[in-house]
């Protein structure tokens, strides 16, 4: 059945319908504080599965759409949709206007030509018009709940909304287990515009790395382990990864990128054991996809690392205001070689709302990270210019040391579309015949979606998530349209050590044609301070980035 002319004839009843129920009174003030669970969305598109959503409507306006839990509150009314589907639009801070009907359209006719009869909930401009649900038990009975993700990141590529969806082609569902097949492609196109003599004396001609190139490649699985309280894992190999580190090097191999399962030890704390991310920087935890340029900035990939194998603790406080992170992590299983004579580094992060309003549209988000390494093996920092074709332009060369300890701070300000994020880095290496040398930078970005999505506030991990879409170029809509300037500045010259100074100026733009396709163009203005000289250079690269749904 084509249902093409079913949803024309939808937006229509919809907006109808609303009108139709407004003579049925609601009871007095249940628009202050409800949740509604179980509520179904039908894709506009007919491309995509069903969802299963968790409404929270504050004060007249739409507070949150979410398909995890919502812990219930003290004065929260909880009312459950059982899978009724839902006509309206879903903006969160918006004022609510929907409606909920008892039975699919899709496959009864008559729940829109009678929304009188099937509507069992409707709200208009934040005001309930009708209310036919039943009220929920407090807590989801266990029979009920879906496993939901709960490692501190998730895998290192976007997971379908409706990953858990058991009909998708590339999921399977067993008793033991479940899993879902996931893929991301990213190709790159770069052309450096201008180089003065003094850049080229410090790294040469750039005009040779101008071209094309596959910049990343990842295929993998994900999924769970069926226990009492299911077990997440993930295998993940890769080729020219987004992510990298003063550890990584260029190779066209594939490579083992994640292997890991999150483990939940309680309903607050879960423990990741395999090679992951380390837990320490908003920025160094985003996927790609999420960035708001195309290459994180060079103080990060100068002096953290690309992936570390180790254990990983994580849990929230304060109604999942705060959360952390602890790790221990030591790379002797990756390289092959003896856990002795490998590095270990003790890692630590704690972030948080500072402050957020009612609706969550306006928040400050702080953070601390702490980083050490015992240094049993040399030591080498080291970055590119933030665009992949490059020589690195800062390089501290090998170098032994006694330890080093890595401090990182994260402030964040988002409100509705705009979002302000910097991060300030100190490395501290213990290695008095160098002079004990101190390496750091900062970098400060600033975000505005032009179509007026805002990027949601994960709590689980204190990340800034990717920009969501309105309405994609599929269902006739613009996509996600947002523009980005940063500045970042790394400085690796101190005690003996001349690794060099380097600012980098940005500018981007970022389109969302859909949350699984996505397009980028960024501009750089590179200024290097190095070998007693300062050179000047820029460039221009566009990105392509295509993910399995």
């Amino acid at each position: 059945m084509n249902d093409r002319p079913l949803r024309g004839i939808g937006v229509i009843a919809a907006l109808g319908a609303i009108l139709v129920v407004g003579s049925i009174p609601a009871e007095a003030g249940e628009s202050e504080r409800i949740l509604i669970r179980n509520v179904r969305l039908v894709d506009r598109s007919g491309e995509a599965e069903d969802r299963v959503v968790n409404i929270l409507i504050k004060g007249s306006k739409l507070n949150l759409v979410t398909e995890d839990e919502v812990e219930p509150k003290e004065g929260l009314k909880i009312l459950d949709a059982d899978g009724g589907v839902l006509l309206g639009t879903l903006q969160p801070g918006e004022t609510a206007n929907f409606l909920i009907l008892d039975q699919d359209p899709r496959e009864n006719i008559e729940a829109l030509l009678d929304t009188k009869t099937h509507a069992v909930f409707a709200i208009r401009e934040g005001e309930i018009l009708k209310n036919m649900l039943a009220p929920a038990a407090v807590a989801p009975p266990e029979a009920t709940k879906r496993p939901r993700w709960i490692a501190y990141s998730p895998p290192p590529m976007a997971l379908p909304v409706n990953y858990l969806d058991a009909e998708k082609w590339n999921r399977w569902e067993t008793k033991a287990f479940s899993g879902i097949f996931i893929a991301a492609v990213a190709a790159d196109r770069q052309r450096w515009l201008t180089q003065d003599d003094a850049s080229e004396q410090q790294v040469g001609d750039l005009k040779s790395y101008n071209g094309g190139e596959i910049r990343a490649f990842r295929l993998g699985i994900a999924g769970t382990f069926n226990f009492a309280r299911p077990w997440f894992y993930q295998f993940i190999i890769a080729t020219k990864a987004f992510d990298k580190g003063f550890d990584s090097t260029e190779d066209d191999d594939f490579l083992w990128l994640d292997y890991r399962v999150d483990i939940p030890v309680s309903k607050k704390l879960s423990l990741s054991v395999g090679k992951q991310k380390e837990p320490i920087s908003m920025e160094r935890l985003l996927l790609g996809t999420q960035m708001p340029m195309t290459e994180r900035p060079a103080v990060l990939d100068s002096l953290f690392r690309f992936r570390n194998v180790g254990v990983r603790l994580n849990g929230g406080a304060f109604e999942r205001r705060v959360s952390w992170a602890v790790g221990v992590f030591n790379d002797w299983f990756d390289e092959s070689q003896s856990l002795s004579d490998s590095s270990t580094q003790i890692i630590g992060r704690a972030a948080g709302l500072a402050w957020v309003n009612s609706d969550e549209s306006h928040l400050l988000h702080l953070g601390l990270g702490v980083r050490y390494d015992d240094a049993r093996e040399d030591l080498r920092y080291g970055s590119t210019p933030e665009f992949n074709l490059a020589p690195l332009f800062v390089d501290t060369g090998v170098f032994d040391a006694n330890r080093t300890l890595t401090t990182d701070l994260e402030v964040s300000w988002r409100r509705g579309p705009i979002w302000i994020s910097g991060e300030f880095i100190r490395t501290e290496v213990d290695a008095p015949h160098l002079g004990d040398p101190v390496f750091g930078g900062f970098h400060v970005s600033a975000t505005w979606l032009l179509t007026g999505e805002m990027r949601p506030y994960n709590r689980r991990n204190g990340t800034i998530g990717p920009a969501p879409v309105s309405r994609t170029v599929y269902q006739g809509g613009p996509g996600a349209w947002e523009i980005a300037a940063r500045y970042s500045s790394v400085d690796l010259t101190d005690g003996s050590i001349a690794g060099g100074e380097m600012d980098v100026y940005s500018l981007g733009l970022n389109w969302s044609l859909t949350s699984t396709f996505i397009i980028n163009l960024n501009y750089r203005h590179v200024v290097l301070n190095r070998f007693g000289i300062r050179g000047h250079s820029d460039g221009l690269m566009y990105r392509f980035i295509l993910m399995l749904e």
